[in-house]
């Protein structure tokens, strides 16, 4: 049986203008997946440059790999996870568009401030501002894009906006990879009131600024009217559109099964996810000799090309799977895709050459983001429209605090304390990868279970 809370129809939704289904025309809701699309690219390359710059920051600020695991990862997702839930709650009821805009121009100041740290604590509080900025982001634009595309669409155009990640990360290290070269072996900038520069603090404002364009793209998209609102009966026996955050909670914990299984599995595929983003230009560096730049360009060009494709397959097999009858077909994809992610992951470390390693990151890409881009799609389709922002806020709360805190910390913890040896970070990566798939597979197992019930129970009520 799914689990229930009463829900029906709302008769009064208001329709979008052009579309005949009274969704936006599609050329114009495209646009929009672009922009937004183009936004988390943004904020991926934003957070991610500073894996590239692992060993000058630990050099000129003298610090630990743990030390640098919590730049990466807590200093990050503390506000990150923690301000989504209630940004999540205004982008549901006030304009996401402005929300975003707004979060656009935080985490690419704070960005730039990265490049103004003299020490541990000053770099920290940066990365904190760019999770502050960057918390505005993801409710805010699956929301709008739900509300751009109708069920049978959604799912491609959600796991198009999900390319953001594999672009973000790609052209991080590309481009990234391409002006350390540049700026590696230069002498320190010398800037007016600043003072001296080092290297990697130039890399962070040459990265963050120019972000800005993409809030003023901001003002070209359209707020979309809102579909599928729900009514729901609050413990009072009321029926009501104005979801409390009692109600909301009620909502969500008459169906914790479906949640919780579904954002506790996809937090597991974060660790690894995170773990090899972070470190393997290190691991590469560390264990084969290769430069900066090369590990850069090749990493880089593997998620640029393969990150795209995987989260284009997801989207289209999905979609097709859905519109043939299968409501699980996004959960379904995702585990799929899973089976590939996760051995190729744990493998790839261990290769005896990095030529080989890159080899097998190529389909542990495709994996990754397919898994990724099906994963959050799958959230849409259960969730009512009032509520997705919120949801989509607690989705990330919960896969950002096990995957950004825990896996770069767990690959470092196992590399410090573990083996006691820099060089055996290939081992860490390696074990934390495998472990972190084996819970994975065994919570999204269990989400099959309830999530096909789950969407049939959502149609059913936006259908009236």
């Amino acid at each position: 049986m799914p689990e229930s809370h009463k829900v029906s129809s709302d008769a009064k939704t208001q329709q979008s203008v052009s579309g005949g289904d009274g969704y936006p025309e599609p050329t114009y809701a495209w646009y929009v997946v672009g922009v937004l699309t183009l936004a988390y690219m943004v904020s991926f390359l934003d957070r991610q440059v500073m894996a590239l710059l692992i060993d000058p920051i630990r050099r000129d600020l003298d610090l630990s790999d743990t030390q640098i695991s919590l730049l990466l990862g807590l200093a990050f997702s503390i506000f990150y996870t923690l301000l989504g839930i209630p940004i999540g709650r205004l982008a549901d009821r006030r304009s996401r568009r402005g929300i975003i805009a707004v979060g656009i121009t935080i985490w690419c100041f704070m960005t730039a401030a990265c490049g103004l740290a003299r020490n541990f604590w000053q770099l920290f509080l940066a990365r904190v501002g760019v999770g502050v900025g960057e918390a505005a982001l993801n409710p805010s634009a699956l929301s709008m894009i739900s509300d751009y595309f109708p069920r049978e669409r959604r799912g491609r155009a959600v796991s198009i906006y999900n390319m953001g990640v594999s672009l973000g990360a790609g052209i991080a290290y590309i481009v990234g990879g391409w002006i350390i070269g540049l700026v590696n072996k230069a002498p320190p900038v010398e800037l007016p009131v600043v003072g001296e520069l080092f290297a990697w603090q130039t890399v962070f404002l040459v990265v963050g600024l120019p972000g800005l364009v993409i809030a003023l793209l901001m003002a070209t998209v359209r707020e979309p009217s809102r579909k599928g609102r729900i009514t729901v009966t609050d413990a009072s026996g009321r029926a009501t559109q104005d979801i409390s955050i009692a109600e909301t909670l009620r909502f969500v914990g008459t169906r914790w099964r479906t949640y919780t299984t579904h954002m506790v599995g996809m937090s597991v595929v974060t660790i690894i996810g995170y773990g090899l983003f972070f470190w393997i230009p290190t691991m590469f560096i560390r264990t084969w000799n290769w430069d900066i730049t090369e590990i850069s360009l090749a990493y880089g060009l593997v998620n640029l090309i393969c990150g795209p494709i995987g989260v284009t397959l997801a989207g289209t097999i999905a979609d097709r799977r859905y519109r043939r009858g299968e409501k699980d077909s996004l959960m379904r994809v995702c585990f799929a895709f899973m089976l590939i992610f996760v051995p190729t992951a744990a493998i790839a470390p261990l290769m005896p050459t990095g030529e080989l390693a890159i080899v097998v990151l190529i389909p542990s890409a495709v994996g990754g983001a397919a898994v990724t881009a099906a994963g959050a799609a799958a959230l849409m389709m259960y969730t009512p429209n009032q509520l997705r922002a919120q949801v989509t806020a607690l989705y990330y709360f919960v896969i950002n605090v096990l995957g950004l805190t825990i896996g770069p910390t767990a690959v470092a913890l196992v590399t410090d304390y573990g083996f006691g040896d820099d060089l055996a970070l290939r081992y860490s990566l390696a074990i934390v990868c495998a472990g972190a798939g084996a819970f994975a597979v065994g919570f999204l197992i269990a989400n099959l279970r309830y999530y096909g019930p789950a969407v049939t129970e959502m149609e059913h009520a936006e259908a009236g």
